[in-house]
């Protein structure tokens, strides 16, 4: 019996990331939606928590296409979901970096993509599905710093592994944005907002109720730490079997912080 196997029973809300714990993008992993399933079934509340750049309605298909029951979770909090509000605060068009279905999503909520290059905000939702190095967007992006255009990254993952092939996000292009001096508005783990809005879905627990379940370090879990929610690190997604660092908390000033379990999968 693991520590998954006897959860235990103050976590009544369970924050759970999606790609690289519960599916790789194409499949979902073994024995994930019975564990959640499984905690659906305890009484415990479900709120998936991703760094899509996408609204949670997207989101909803992404995993019925994959297979991941309905009855599996209770809500959705997402990066873009928190990034589409302020995009649409702008009050002009916007700027875009992503694919033409991303372009679409972003359209559908009342957000205006310039048609031109006269734009003072830019939406990163990434990669745009021809161009698949970061560094192909250096061209396009320096101009844009240099005149002193805000990036929105609305995900700030820098990489995942869809089907065991590693592929950039736009955190990667957001860091060389800022690389070369641009400003960059980052929504998503491990960042409050969307903590908050996922916090919200469950009722507004108290934390001491909460647990995070994440395998990126750099935002599922360091964002879980900042905001004081317990962790339990999942070492089989995007880092790939490696133990949790020991160099984490002193890397990030978290003191003695470390998550309360590692596994190597919800299965």
């Amino acid at each position: 019996m693991n520590f998954l196997d006897a959860l235990p029973a103050h976590y009544s809300v369970i924050l759970c990331d999606i790609w690289g714990v519960v599916h790789d993008g194409v499949d979902l992993y073994p024995g994930a939606a019975e564990r959640l399933l499984g905690w659906v079934g305890e009484g415990r509340r479900i709120i998936l928590i991703t760094n899509a750049p996408r609204t949670a309605d997207a989101v909803e298909q992404q995993l019925a296409w994959i297979g991941l029951p309905r009855g599996a979770w209770h809500g959705i909090s997402t990066s873009g979901e928190s990034g589409i509000v302020t995009l649409n605060a702008v009050g002009a068009p916007v700027g875009f970096i992503g694919t033409p279905a991303d372009r679409a999503i972003l359209e559908s909520r009342d957000v205006v993509i310039a048609d031109g290059g006269e734009f003072s905000d830019l939406a990163c939702l990434g990669l745009d599905g021809v161009r698949m190095n970061p560094g192909d967007y250096l061209a396009e992006i320096a101009p844009l710093a240099a005149r002193g255009v805000v990036m929105h990254c609305l995900n700030p993952d820098r990489m995942v592994v869809r089907g065991g092939v590693p592929e950039a996000c736009a955190g990667a292009i957001a860091d060389l944005y800022e690389g070369l001096g641009g400003t960059v508005l980052w929504y998503g783990k491990p960042h409050a907002t969307i903590y908050e809005h996922a916090l919200g879905l469950a009722g507004n627990p108290d934390i001491s109720n909460v647990v995070a379940i994440g395998d990126a370090l750099p935002t599922d879990v360091l964002g879980a730490a900042r905001q004081g929610i317990d962790c339990i690190f999942v070492t089989g997604g995007i880092h790939a079997g490696e133990p949790f660092p020991a160099a984490f908390a002193p890397q990030y000033g978290l003191g003695d912080w470390a998550p309360v379990a590692v596994v190597d999968s919800l299965g």
